[in-house]
Order: structure tokens, then sequence, then C-alpha cells
């Protein structure tokens, strides 16, 4: 067995994984990560990389170029062009990023599932205020991105992003081993809730989806690019922001500087798709849910 294939076994062991990743000081690690991921000297920049390509499956032949100046340019980089397909049929919700489908299925009233056995609510989620009976006994899919993956998110369908709201938390691991350990760990991490309003020829238009990008430890930070913002642990701006912007579907709306999760919540109406299972692969623009009425 090599070097490498015995390290992942390590690390893949779940006291050894949990106690590496959330019981360090994950605030400090990761203000220092954010601070060290944009060093831009090219010796750092690229043992840097080298380190994350040992430790993960990094693939950069579909990066729109060759040469990164730091691990925070390599962390958001961009596409080449046609890399995505995406599927325009306008009942289907998209994909808004490429991801791991952890929990998912019918949100049980206003109870979701971060694994069997834990679960937690759209108000622990969104909080009070949110007008939670636009998702009571729809359909939630969790998309979870490993630090490996292309980390821009997009419009799943043509609409309107009517609400920002950011929430100032923790920075628990947000993979399988931690999901199964801390409960409402999402309820607890830096995130921001989304508001938008579907419009298109489809019969869903006028229905309200909700995205959730949730931070983790290490950079926590997500960058949204309609309200020229970068949402971080120092971010002390409005917590919540009324919004009248709107996206066609497949259309750019901000990035993580590193792996982590975006929770879709889509109101009763919508079922999803048959290829959206527990622990099943998906890209950015594939299908995850279709609105049957």
């Amino acid at each position: 067995m090599s070097i490498r294939d015995t390290l992942h076994k390590l690390l893949r062991q779940e006291d050894l994984n949990f106690l590496l990743t959330n019981r360090l000081p994950r605030r400090w690690l990761t203000q220092f990560m954010a601070w060290f991921s944009k060093i831009e000297q090219p010796l750092v920049s690229r043992a840097s990389i080298a380190i994350w390509k040992f430790f993960s499956d990094l693939d950069l032949s579909e990066a729109r170029k060759d040469h990164f100046t730091s691990m925070h340019d390599c962390f958001t980089r961009e596409l080449k062009e046609g890399m995505r397909p995406l599927d325009l049929d306008p009942e289907v919700l998209a994909s808004p990023c490429d991801a791991i489908v952890g929990a998912c299925g019918r949100i049980e009233g206003t109870r979701v599932f971060q694994a069997k056995g834990f679960p937690y609510t759209l108000a622990d989620l969104l909080g009070d205020e949110a007008d939670l009976q636009n998702w009571c006994d729809g359909q939630f899919v969790t998309l979870r991105l490993t630090a490996a993956m292309y980390h821009h998110f997009h419009a799943p369908q043509d609409g309107t992003v009517e609400q920002m709201r950011y929430f100032s938390g923790d920075t628990w691991n947000v993979n399988p081993i931690a999901l199964r350990r801390v409960e409402k760990l999402f309820c607890k991490n830096e995130r921001v809730f989304l508001k938008l309003r579907l419009s298109g020829l489809g019969r869903c238009s006028g229905q309200r989806i909700a995205l959730v990008p949730v931070a983790a430890i290490l950079v926590a930070s997500i960058r949204l690019h309609f309200l020229d913002v970068l949402l971080h642990l120092k971010y002390r701006g409005p917590k919540v922001v009324a919004c009248d912007t709107p996206f066609v579907k497949g259309q750019e709306m901000g990035w993580f500087q590193h792996g982590s999760t975006i929770i879709v919540l889509a109101p009763k109406g919508f079922e999803l798709c048959a290829q959206v299972s527990e622990g099943a692969g998906i890209r950015m623009g594939r299908p995850l849910m279709r609105w049957v009425g």
C-alpha cells in the first residue's frame, strides 16, 4: 500500500477524522487559511496545490486556465466553455453546483434531515421570520461540495432573488462523519438564505424556492456577485437585504472559497429527479427536481 493510500485510510477512520477536522480551533484555522490561501508567492502556491492534489482527487483539466497565482485562485477557478451542459426544461430545477447528494427527499411538515436520525426544522435553518409555508411538505436536497470540486454556484431556473439573509455562526466540517455526530450542524454554521421567485414559461412560474449556501471549516467565505459582497467570519454588514435581482437559468450567482454545502428547498408540486439519490454525484446544470403540480 502506498503512503498516499495509507494516509487516506487513516483519515477515513471516523474518530480521527472528526478530531482533526472539528476539535481543533476551527475559527482560528479558518481565518489563517483565508490569509494563507491568497499568498501569491509561486513556491507557496505550487507547493500548496501539490499537497492539495496529493490528499484529494483534484482535477484541473477542465479549468479555464492552467496557471494559478495562489490556492485561492485555484479554489475559485472557472471552467472551460461548455464543460457543464444545462438542462433547459422550464419545469426542471437544475443542480446549482457540482456536488455529492447528501440527504434528500420530502420535507415532513417543516422537518428536514441532515442525516438519518438527525432532524432539524426550517425555522432552525432559515429563522423564525421566514415564510416557512413556502416549503412546508415540499422537497429538499443537500448538495455537498468537496474541496476538489468546482466551487461556483448557479441559478437552478429563471427567477428573481427577493431576499438575502445572512447568519453568522460556527465553522464545523460538513462531511458525513460530522453530520452523523453534530445535531443541527447546518443551523450552527455560517450560512446564507436566498429566497428566489421562479419565472419563465414553465408551470412552476411564481413558485418560491430557497438556496442555502452553508460555509465550513477553513476558508468559510461565500461570494454573492449580485450584492458584490463577501460573507465571512468578519462580515459586519446588514444581515437582511431585500433584493429584486433577476437571473436566467445557469447564470452564475456566486462561489465558495472552499468546499461546503448548498441546501435546496422547493415547495409541494416538485419531486426529485430519478438520478438524485443519497451518495450520487451530480454536476451543475443536470436535472435536480421536476415540477409535477
